[in-house]
């Protein structure tokens, strides 16, 4: 079988599609031939960085994964071959850039007929950091706003169409190209943070109360700034630095903050962490199926395109998902 790969940390130019020994079922896995994978920031990240102390060279990155079950382990009951499946990966290990890889089976949930593999593939890491965000960390109950970072982006982009499913006023934030198409995913405001100050358009669409809930997928530096922007009591989630609380006094603003780490389930290594993810995968598949959610699918590349796709996302200003048809 062939993978892109990587002798060593440090250079999407150096990746190369090369052959590797056949992945075989291990207890408790199931194999999967890869259909479509969904290109994610942090498979540049790693890659470009120190790499991960976890992997072992030649080394095939990419964490979201939609294909075909071939090859089923011992102690595997709710998959057979032929399956067609959905998987969020461990990024401590091999990846989705490949021909063929095997994963955990409590992680994997079947695709509905009505989905393709590259929608599935869209929805794997970035919907399903958006679905843990809105659904399971924040409490969005009695809530009526909230401020999302990023609307543009996968995560923001999955976490704008199922906080407006729920009935919140969706702000969020975005260069001014991408104004209209965001507010056709349910954005009920858009601020150009490169021209507007977010800190006072936040004041002027909540009455000058701040928001209810955050969602920042930006930096530490914005979630910092976001305290200003929150409402008492309010709710503040971050997946890229936690906020800087020093100056928020005690018996003041009495903010919730909640730390969004999609890949920890894997570190967390316990059953339950591991079926959340297939909980989840499911239920975002489902509602694709249904028609409540657009995958965002706005570019789908072949095999040969997959580092310059890479490139591409690094530049940041993707919209929606860029898939890859490993089979093409």
């Amino acid at each position: 079988m062939k993978a892109w790969l990587i002798e060593s940390a440090g250079d999407i130019d150096k990746m190369f599609w090369g052959d590797i020994p056949d992945v075989h079922a291990e207890n408790g896995q199931i194999v999967i031939k890869v259909m479509s994978t969904a290109l994610n920031p942090v498979d540049y990240q790693v890659i470009e960085s120190s790499g991960n102390k976890n992997w072992s060279y030649p080394h095939y990155a990419g964490v979201d994964v939609a294909g075909v079950v071939t090859e089923v382990g011992d102690n595997v009951t709710n998959f057979k071959i032929g399956d067609a499946i959905a998987c969020h990966m461990d990024l401590n290990k091999k990846g989705s850039f490949t021909e063929y890889t095997a994963v955990d089976a409590n992680t994997v949930a079947k695709i509905p007929e009505n989905v393709s593999f590259d929608q599935a593939a869209a929805i794997l890491c970035a919907g399903l950091t958006a679905y843990q965000t809105i659904y399971q960390k924040l409490n969005t109950f009695q809530k009526k706003n909230i401020l999302i970072h990023g609307g543009a982006g996968g995560v923001g982009g999955f976490a704008i169409q199922l906080a407006k499913e729920l009935g919140l006023k969706v702000i969020t934030t975005a260069s001014q190209n991408n104004h209209a198409w965001l507010k056709e995913l349910g954005a009920d405001v858009v601020i150009d943070y490169k021209t507007e100050s977010v800190t006072e358009r936040i004041k002027e669409e909540t009455d000058g109360n701040g928001v209810d809930l955050i969602f920042n997928t930006i930096s530490k530096h914005e979630a910092t700034k976001d305290l200003d922007r929150l409402a008492f009591s309010g709710q503040l989630a971050y997946i890229a630095g936690a906020p800087d609380l020093t100056n928020v006094k005690p018996f003041s603003l009495s903010p919730s903050i909640h730390e969004v780490a999609l890949g920890a389930a894997y570190s967390a290594g316990t059953l339950k962490a591991k079926q959340n993810l297939s909980f989840m995968t499911n239920e975002m598949l489902q509602k694709v199926a249904q028609g409540f959610l657009d995958p965002m699918v706005s570019k789908i590349l072949s095999k040969d395109d997959l580092p310059a796709g890479l490139k591409e996302l690094k530049k940041r200003h993707v919209r929606g998902k860029i898939i890859v048809n490993m089979q093409s």
